[in-house]
């Protein structure tokens, strides 16, 4: 039986972490260059990976109250400019449309590169009382944002999303709500994803541009750099004003809408191919494996019948309790297929051949691993579903080892520098808060400030930078 694809060629993870993960991207065929330059093309197990994501998230997102909506994707260049800050944050980002049905535009449109300003233009017409609040609306939508450097999945000139967004009668109820979407994130990446990382604050340089206050989930990747896996935002009541988005209270007096917004994107899923891959390909957590038991038949001509017979009988009663699929293609031979799906990610194959059936087990592969088990058919079911429990545990713990590593507490500058010219990560240090202090630590090291921690104690020290007294220690960290 002859192979009809060539041996895939993927370089080590270590040696060169930029090669690797293209190779990975192409081999695992999770997606393909477009011809527009930094854009690119899901293929079907990448969109898989995608949609798995999506549909546990989307589950919590509506927990949450928030109904899906969809908005268009062309927005008029005066809507932009209404909220000063956030044109300022995206102007050398956006994509504009000037010529439609071959005719030039009489104003100019922006192809989203978020939806803030089409959507509160929309809240404006229909939150009229206080009864209309809380008002909550998520979309899962395509954005544009033209980016000079574009690296697969992690940063792409048009990407996938969600973007939630909210309005709310008092201030406190809507940080609550941020609070509340920054915490999801953190779940859906620590017991979906099996990512470790950080939540926090921005910096008033970093945070959201037009918005009052950022929370972030900052991921350490395996070079030491961040990545800005997901964002929740206070935008206080700029954008009503902006738009107008007004109320009748119960007093009956006019008031303005607090607002949120957040959202997390297909960079997520670059994250996960970074924390999770190595030398052989994708790993994929079994609760984000859009497929976690793959059967691969081994049969000759004369066992052929059989060993499918059973095979197909085996995924039938597995697909109750699994994800499961019977790899029955005739024209590859089984060790093509193991190395297809070890690429891929698969978490568990199982190896059925003609001894196998004779004995009543089968061969049990984890992909993490490696490890190679005979199990009992009457076994499989329970010794499954403890595999996948341990391979998702392990995961998690393998990027929090990963983070601790890398996650330094650093006092002296030179230090810092030195930090950031060789093992990169996380450092903790006291930062004054001046923004002059944050651009030239930039400057000379390419590292920005990822965030101050959520339950950050005040403590008394000395800024890394200038010597300052500073309360607090942010961490800091070179960024995709």
């Amino acid at each position: 039986m002859a192979d009809k694809i060539k041996k895939r060629q993927i370089p080590s993870k270590n040696k060169n972490l930029s090669e690797w993960y293209l190779a990975v991207v192409r081999e695992a065929e999770l997606a393909d260059y477009a011809p527009v330059r930094g854009t690119m093309v899901f293929r079907p197990w990448g969109y898989a990976l995608w949609e798995s994501l999506q549909q546990n998230l989307d589950r919590m997102i509506k927990q949450m109250g928030v109904k899906n909506a969809y908005f268009p994707l062309f927005i008029p260049m005066n809507l932009l400019e209404k909220e000063k800050g956030h044109v300022e944050g995206f102007s050398p980002e956006l994509a504009v449309v000037t010529y439609g049905g071959g005719e030039k535009l009489t104003e100019p449109l922006v192809i989203r590169p978020t939806s803030e300003t089409i959507m509160y233009t929309m809240f404006a017409k229909w939150i009229k009382s206080w009864r209309d609040l809380p008002f909550k609306i998520n979309q899962w939508s395509n954005v544009v944002r033209w980016e000079k450097r574009t690296f697969p999945f992690l940063r792409t000139a048009e990407f996938l999303w969600q973007e939630g967004h909210t309005a709310h009668v008092s201030h406190e109820e809507a940080q609550q709500q941020v609070l509340k979407a920054l915490e999801m994130y953190k779940q859906e990446f620590f017991e979906q994803l099996a990512i470790w990382g950080v939540v926090g604050w921005k910096s008033e340089t970093e945070k959201f541009a037009g918005g009052l206050k950022t929370t972030t989930f900052e991921a350490l990747m395996p070079d030491g750099k961040a990545l800005q896996a997901a964002t929740s935002h206070d935008l206080g009541q700029n954008f009503a004003k902006a738009f107008e988005v007004k109320f009748q209270d119960k007093d009956g007096k006019i008031k303005y809408v607090w607002q949120t917004s957040w959202g997390l994107s297909t960079r997520a899923l670059g994250g996960l191919i970074m924390v999770h891959g190595d030398d052989q390909g994708l790993f994929l957590p079994p609760k984000i494996a859009p497929l976690q038991i793959v059967i691969v038949p081994i049969y000759q001509d004369k066992t052929k019948s059989e060993v499918l017979k059973t095979a197909k009988a085996l995924e039938k009663e597995l697909e109750v309790e699994f994800r499961v699929e019977l790899d029955d293609r005739e024209t590859y031979s089984p060790g093509w297929k193991f190395n297809y799906w070890e690429v891929r990610g698969v978490p568990i194959r199982i190896e059925l051949g003609p001894r196998d059936i004779e004995n009543q087990e089968v061969v049990v592969v984890r992909r993490d691993t490696f490890e190679k088990e005979t199990i009992k058919q009457a076994e499989l079911k329970q010794h499954l579903k403890e595999i996948l429990k341990i391979q998702q545990k392990e995961a998690l713990e393998k990027s929090k080892k990963l983070t601790l590593e890398k996650t330094y507490t650093v006092d002296q500058y030179s230090q810092f520098k030195e930090i950031m010219a060789t093992n990169k990560g996380f450092i903790r240090a006291f930062w004054c808060g001046n923004p002059e202090c944050e651009a030239k630590i930039k400057a000379e090291t390419k590292a920005t400030t990822r965030c101050l921690p959520l339950e950050a104690k005040e403590e008394k020290g000395k800024c890394i930078y200038c010597g300052k007294p500073a309360k607090y220690r942010w961490y800091f960290a070179q960024a995709y």
